[in-house]
């Protein structure tokens, strides 16, 4: 199944109906099944120490396999987690963005299946990793 929306389409969709996190993300790259979307850190990320906290990071993790499912599938909003996992496995870089770099394993008529790995910018050994499903509304509402 090819690209439904571009990266500049996908990033102005999500202002439309996720307005809310649109400043905090950027797509580094957009391929059929995989993303690489960035967060922009910035204080309100961290947590006690001056890393970012894992509520952060899950949040990344989650966004990109909406954003990717988004891309695939069109504009159907109310796509909703139904399952995720986490294992943060290292500590962030300090004052770095981190990089979800997301494909989706499955995606059907009514799921979606997307691995995550998540990166400090410019470290090769990831700081997170995270699996998680969506749940596709019937009639691509």
């Amino acid at each position: 199944m090819p690209l439904q929306m571009n990266a500049e389409e996908l990033m102005a969709y999500l202002e439309e109906v996720f307005p809310q996190v649109r400043s905090d993300f950027a797509v580094d790259r957009l391929a059929e099944m995989e993303v690489d979307l960035r967060l922009k850190v910035a204080d309100r990320h961290l947590r006690p120490g001056g890393t970012v906290s894992g509520p952060s990071m899950f949040s990344l993790a989650d966004c990109a396999v909406y954003a990717i499912t988004l891309a695939m599938v069109g504009r159907r909003a109310l796509a909703v987690t139904t399952n995720a996992t986490i294992d943060f496995m290292r500590k962030p870089a300090a004052g770095a963005d981190l990089i979800a770099q997301c494909r989706l394993l499955k995606l059907g008529r009514v799921l979606a299946v997307g691995d995550v790995l998540i990166f400090s910018e410019g470290e090769a050994a990831p700081v997170a990793r995270a699996s998680l499903t969506y749940s596709l509304p019937p009639g691509g509402g």
